[in-house]
């Protein structure tokens, strides 16, 4: 009888599957394995509509309007900054993982929250409390959102006519600031109720305004045009 048990014991060691190497389980883990709030990247091949646009025709347009030699001198957008202010965070913790969670869904990218660098008893706040999102765009996904800014978002703004030229930093740079972040067809309404004010950066290599608006301009950016004098 015992004979027989031990027969049966060796039978099923052998039938049952041998375990898997650290390695090889760690190689899988990493293969399988996705980041919480990670964005998945371009697809290989393409092509960005604007990116295309500012070679073929905004650089020759800038190069010949400011008598610039090189295509190395000609001014361009470097990157775009999107921040978020979350005051409400202060009582409801909540409040900033919506505005991250739509962020993420307006610009394509995991956002990066902001926390308090000093102490404010006046206005209840402490250091290191999360007061904020943003995000830094560069590359593809910059030239993307532009586009969709542009050409979607900036028609729903109410009453627009135009960003006014006085919103450059004087070095090229455009700051633009919304009331309300539903102008983004991204952004779900039920989800999403309270409108949220933003802060736009768009930042270039221009080094002055004059520049950095003719580049804006032919990439489609509307600015206010300066009324006509009586």
């Amino acid at each position: 009888m015992a004979k027989e048990t031990a027969k049966e014991g060796t039978e099923k060691q052998a039938k049952a599957p041998k375990a898997p190497k650290k390695e090889h389980v760690q190689q899988k883990l990493q293969l399988t394995e996705v980041p919480k709030g990670a964005v998945a990247p371009m697809p290989k091949g393409y092509t960005v509509r604007l990116a295309a646009a500012y070679r073929e025709k905004v650089q020759p347009a800038l190069m010949k309007d400011f008598s610039l030699s090189s295509p190395m001198a000609c001014p361009k957008m470097t990157k775009i900054v999107i921040n978020i202010g979350v005051s409400e965070a202060k009582e409801n913790v909540q409040a900033i993982d919506l505005a991250k969670e739509d962020l993420m869904l307006i610009s394509g990218q995991a956002p990066q929250i902001r926390k308090a660098k000093k102490s404010i008893s006046n206005f209840k706040l402490r250091e290191g409390m999360p007061i904020g999102v943003r995000v830094t765009l560069r590359g593809a996904r910059m030239y993307e959102f532009f586009d969709r800014f542009v050409s979607l978002s900036v028609p729903r703004i109410r009453d627009f006519q135009g960003f006014d030229p006085r919103f450059f930093d004087g070095r090229g740079n455009l700051n633009i600031g919304l009331k309300e972040h539903h102008i983004f067809p991204e952004v779900n309404m039920e989800k999403s109720p309270k409108a949220r004010g933003m802060n736009i950066t768009f930042v270039t290599t221009a080094g002055d305004d004059t520049k950095g608006k003719a580049l804006l301009e032919y990439l489609g950016m509307p600015f206010r045009k300066p009324e006509a004098k009586k």
